[in-house]
């Protein structure tokens, strides 16, 4: 699983100004992070495409242990 936090911060950005990007509420964002609920496939391409990086690599660890 990524570190969105780590790679939002890298970034320079709140969680706020991610949210408003990415059409989601500053709570999605802070639940993503800590690790309470993955996003959705349009969320988590919103992100990705946000932050530059392959939305896919939030579902990374589920593929590999086939949840």
């Amino acid at each position: 699983m990524i570190d969105l936090r780590k790679i939002r911060e890298a970034a320079g950005m709140t969680q706020e100004q991610l949210a408003e990007k990415v059409g989601v509420i500053r709570q999605t964002i802070s639940n993503i992070e800590c690790g309470i609920a993955l996003p959705s496939v349009p969320t988590a391409q919103a992100i990705g495409k946000v932050l530059e990086f392959d939305w896919a690599d939030f579902f990374e660890d589920k593929v590999e242990s086939g949840v």
